[in-house]
């Protein structure tokens, strides 16, 4: 591109899981509460509000086939990525990791106190989604429910 030519605004649109049972994690993200959209999709493909990104479930096979990726084998360790729910309070951290448990989630690590000054813990999801729970240092949450960064 020349240098004159702006490029186009950088954005993360939506963030899509493969699901390996589209019913379990449709059920799943909305005990969490997050706001289906589009229910006319059926269970070919399930979209929440989440208050930034979209997050969309898709069959794990299915995605992977759109994605050019083998399906198989699936991994069971660390995929070197993972979702975050910032928060607010320390309290709020420990209310929603007891939440998402309590919603069927599993337990990957407790609340505690970061080396940044944080706190957090882990929860993964029903297909083994690493999701954080956290409040940092220079994020806030605000009342919009959207993550503010500081400069």
């Amino acid at each position: 591109m020349s240098k004159d030519v702006p490029g186009p605004v950088p954005r993360l649109t939506v963030i899509t899981l493969g699901v390996s049972d589209i019913s379990a994690s449709i059920a799943f993200y909305d005990a969490l509460g997050f706001s289906r959209r589009l229910k006319a999709t059926g269970e070919a493909v399930a979209f929440f509000d989440t208050g930034g990104p979209v997050l969309a479930l898709f069959p794990w096979d299915q995605l992977a086939a759109d994605a050019v990726s083998p399906d198989k084998p699936r991994p069971t360790t660390f995929r070197g990525m993972t979702l975050a729910w910032n928060c607010a309070t320390r309290e709020e951290v420990d209310t929603v990791l007891a939440f998402a448990v309590g919603k069927g989630a599993a337990l990957l690590k407790p609340a505690h106190e970061t080396d940044y000054g944080g706190y957090s813990g882990y929860f993964a999801d029903p297909d083994g989604h690493p999701w954080e729970v956290v409040v940092a240092p220079g994020i806030e949450v605000g009342e919009d429910r959207r993550v503010h960064l500081a400069e």
